[in-house]
C-alpha cells in the first residue's frame, strides 16, 4: 500500500453550521480552500475540533461529500472515527472510503476502558473491514482517559497490513518517540498531535502534524513544516517558537470553542461551535488571545 501521500500538516478541519445546527455548505467549501491555500498537505474531517461527536451520521456522509468535491484532489481528505462501538466505526470506515476518504483516523473508545486485547481486536476489524483504504490510530489520552501502549502499536503496526499510521495526542515526547522507533521497520508514518511540539516531533521522526492551529493560522504552522523539511532547523524552531503562544492561548477557553472564535477573528466566518458549547465571551481569555494573535501578525 503506497502512503507517500501521508506528511505534513493535516488540519483537523472544523465545521461550521447555521442556526439549526446543520451544516453550513458555503462556509465549509470557504474554509476547504483556505487551510488548502494556507499549504496544508491534508484535510482530517471530523476530527475533536471538527466537533464529530456533536454530528449525526447522515450529516458526516454530506459534510465529507462536500469536502472531497471541494478540495477536488488537491490534498487527501481522511475521515475521522471517533464512535465507541466497534460495529459503528466499521460502519463510518466503509461509509468514508465509499465517499472518497483517501484514509480514516480511528480514536481509541472513549467511556470505556478496554484492555490490549480488546483495543487490538477493535482497531483490527476495523481495518479488516476497508481492507483497501489506510488507517491511522488517533491517540488522545487527554479525551478519553487513557492512552494506546507502544505494545498495542507496535503490534498492530507489524500485523494488520492496513494499519499504517497514527497521530499521537499525548503531548508526552517520549511516547511519541517510542511509536516511532518502535515501527520505523514498516514505514509506519506517525504525526504529532500537539501544535506545540511539532518541530519537536519532527526532530524524532514524526511526517508532520495534525494541527488544529491551520484552521486559523495556516501559514505559521506550516512554516514550520517546510523549514523542517527544507533543512533550515533554526528557521523551523522560530516559527514554532512565533506559533506557540498564540496556540496556548487557546488553552483558557473551554474545549473545542478557541479554534472557531479565532477563525472568526480571522474574518472566516466560521460561526458558532455545538451547543452546549457558547463563543468565549468578552473578558481576560479572549483578551489574551486577541493579544497574541496581534503580536504574531494576525490581527
Amino acid at each position: 500500500m503506497n502512503t507517500d501521500f501521508l506528511k505534513g500538516v493535516i488540519v483537523p478541519i472544523i465545521t461550521p453550521i447555521d442556526e439549526n445546527e446543520l451544516i453550513d455548505e458555503k462556509a465549509l467549501r470557504r474554509q476547504v480552500d483556505y487551510v488548502i491555500e494556507g499549504g496544508v498537505l491534508g484535510i482530517l474531517a471530523f476530527g475533536s475540533n471538527g466537533e464529530f461527536y456533536m454530528i449525526e451520521e447522515d450529516e458526516m456522509k454530506r459534510g465529507l461529500e462536500i469536502m472531497v468535491d471541494q478540495a477536488a484532489g488537491r490534498v487527501p481528505v481522511y475521515f475521522g472515527i471517533g464512535a465507541i462501538s466497534t460495529k459503528k466505526c466499521i460502519r463510518l470506515a466503509r461509509m468514508a472510503s465509499e465517499n472518497g476518504a483517501k484514509g480514516v483516523s480511528v480514536l481509541q473508545p472513549m467511556f470505556l476502558k478496554p484492555n490490549e486485547t480488546e483495543l487490538f481486536t477493535h482497531f483490527k476489524a476495523i481495518a479488516d473491514a476497508v481492507p483497501s483504504t489506510p488507517v491511522l490510530l488517533y491517540n488522545n489520552p487527554g479525551r478519553v482517559g487513557y492512552t494506546m501502549s507502544a505494545n498495542l502499536v507496535d503490534k498492530l503496526a507489524h500485523e494488520v497490513d492496513n494499519i499504517v499510521g497514527m497521530k499521537d495526542t499525548s503531548g508526552d515526547i517520549t511516547q511519541t518517540s517510542e511509536f516511532i522507533r518502535r515501527t520505523r521497520d514498516v514505514d509506519f508514518k506517525v504525526f504529532g498531535g500537539k501544535d506545540t511540539l511539532l518541530y519537536a516531533s519532527m526532530c524524532h521522526g514524526a511526517v508532520g502534524g495534525v494541527c488544529t492551529a491551520a484552521n486559523f493560522m495556516p501559514e505559521l504552522i506550516t512554516d514550520v513544516y517546510n523549514k523542517f523539511v527544507a533543512g533550515d532547523l533554526k528557521g523551523s524552531l522560530e516559527a514554532q517558537f512565533k506559533l506557540n503562544p498564540v496556540r496556548l492561548s487557546m488553552d483558557g477557553a473551554s474545549f473545542p470553542v478557541a479554534a472557531k472564535d479565532m477563525a472568526n477573528l480571522r474574518g472566516n466566518a466560521i460561526g458558532l461551535p455545538y451547543k452546549p458549547s457558547l463563543a468565549t465571551p468578552e473578558g481576560p481569555v479572549l483578551d489574551k488571545i486577541k493579544a497574541e494573535m496581534t503580536t504574531a501578525g494576525l490581527l
